[in-house]
């Protein structure tokens, strides 16, 4: 059995994609912390180091780093290993650029904490929808 829980965010690249969960307690790099070519997080001590974003919905609470980042998340989506949609507690514009450029739907605004790693994410425009298990 699952709950669906569904809250509103704000649009930062409008669009529909949905996929596992992937949540990071801290915020990403792009730029020397996501492989372009693997889509596989590389950054030392990172909570995500030697896991892929490639087809997940990824949620963290904000982006850090160059700005040259937002050219890494292009080369994600070039390479087919990027995010199916990122969703962030507060978006910032080197993550909100590469969204847009990249054709990958994001949201932000929204309280992340309710999403866990692996729950079913719909990200449609401005809505989030969590299918989450419900255990006995």
């Amino acid at each position: 059995m699952s709950a669906i829980t569904r809250m509103q965010g704000r649009v930062i690249r409008a669009g529909r994609a949905e996929g596992q969960a992937l949540v990071s307690p801290a915020p990403i790099g792009f730029l020397g912390g996501v492989d372009p070519d693997s889509g596989v997080v590389v950054e030392p001590n990172h909570p995500l180091n030697g896991q892929s974003v490639a087809g997940r919905v990824l949620v963290f609470p904000t982006g850090k780093g160059s700005t040259v980042g937002s050219y890494t998340i292009l080369r994600l989506a070039r390479n087919g290993v990027a995010p199916a949609a990122m969703i962030n507690a507060e978006s910032e514009a080197i993550v909100a650029v590469g969204a847009i450029i990249a054709d990958i739907p994001m949201v932000d605004q929204v309280a992340i904490a309710l999403i866990r790693d692996g729950d079913w994410v719909v990200v449609d425009n401005e809505t989030v929808e969590i299918h989450q298990e419900m255990t006995p």
